[in-house]
């Protein structure tokens, strides 16, 4: 048969099957995340599935990808495949502009709240009853006391430990020498550095290890509401506003066909129901009034401040304190 009879042939409905993508095929996302959202994103990506499915009559399978902000971020830049990145801080997310153009600059600014739809904040772990009496940063540098905390040059949990510590530091005793010596006294007296938040937690409330676990907000309460007989939570005096972001890999779904439903899964975290599922995973809702109320009396009013207040911002912050060479390589040595 002449090739192009054959071709016509073909049933049109095949042939348009072929040249366009059906809205009966499932669409597929990777979220490469951070360590303790794992709860979090387990019950908003059910959520976001119903919501999608509803919207297009298409079925959307969501993949998780968790470790530490720093590493993920470096994975992303070596390739693996992430439609969104939910990261621990800007500076991350940043990382990825500059290495590779995954994403296009003036990220932040395309979703509300520069692009954070939850906050979060740092406090202290400690064993149930507070033995070691352990109620503010400048009881971690006593020498009866084991700290556990992850490593800042993977973890960005630990990035924003490591700055709330500093500038309490800064604060109380008046010069970024005196903070400096602060923080070296605080890490000799961390037995072992995880490369992740989770993994910390895990050492700390799974392995015993230390007196006191330097812990995201939501991470200390998912503690609590596991092992709620045995760990306490304190509040310090001073703490730092986290502001965890998210982006779409402009690269990737590009590449991919899958902008639209990166773009509508992130926006879903802004919905109502995203913001009810921030607040239920321990998560300081961002812009829900109504989630913000529900959840009031769980997250008590706090003197925090902001990178940018206290380091100038991110860019600054990692260039002074967590490059090669920066604070923390200075300060952090095991004989």
């Amino acid at each position: 048969m002449n090739p192009r009879r054959r071709l016509l042939a073909i049933p049109f409905a095949v042939l348009l099957s072929l040249a366009l993508p059906s809205l009966a095929q499932q669409a597929s996302l990777l979220n490469v995340s951070y360590d303790p959202t794992r709860e979090l994103y387990a019950e908003f990506n059910q959520a976001f599935a119903k919501h999608w499915k509803a919207r297009t009559g298409q079925d959307v399978a969501i993949r998780q990808s968790h470790g530490g902000s720093g590493k993920q971020a470096r994975s992303v830049i070596d390739g693996l495949d992430a439609d969104v990145v939910t990261l621990a801080l800007a500076g991350d997310v940043d990382a990825l502009v500059r290495n590779g153009g995954w994403l296009n600059a003036g990220w932040q600014k395309r979703l509300p709240h520069n692009a954070s739809p939850y906050t979060s904040t740092i406090v202290l772990v400690v064993r149930q009853g507070n033995p070691k009496a352990i109620r503010d940063w400048d009881d971690l540098v006593r020498p009866d006391v084991s700290v556990i905390t992850p490593n800042p040059k993977t973890s960005g949990g630990a990035r924003w430990n490591y700055l709330a510590a500093w500038e309490f530091a800064t604060r109380k005793y008046g010069s970024a020498a005196k903070a400096r010596d602060f923080i070296g006294k605080l890490y000799a007296n961390v037995p072992v550095l995880d490369t992740g938040a989770r993994g910390s937690s895990i050492t700390f409330a799974q392995r015993n290890q230390g007196d006191v676990f330097i812990s995201w907000e939501n991470e200390a309460w998912l503690l609590e509401k596991e092992f709620g007989s045995r760990i306490d939570v304190v509040y310090p005096s001073l703490s730092i506003l986290a502001e965890p972001p998210v982006a779409v890999v402009d690269r990737n779904v590009d590449r991919k066909g899958t902008r639209a439903v990166a773009e509508e899964y992130l926006r879903y975290l802004y919905s109502e129901e995203g913001q009810d599922i921030a607040g239920k995973n321990f998560y300081r809702p961002a812009v829900s009034q109504k989630a913000q109320a529900k959840y009031a009396k769980r997250f008590p009013k706090l003197n925090l401040f902001t990178v940018e207040e206290a380091f100038g911002g991110w860019a600054k912050a990692d260039k002074e304190h967590f490059a090669d060479g920066g604070s923390f390589d200075q300060i952090y040595t095991r004989k």
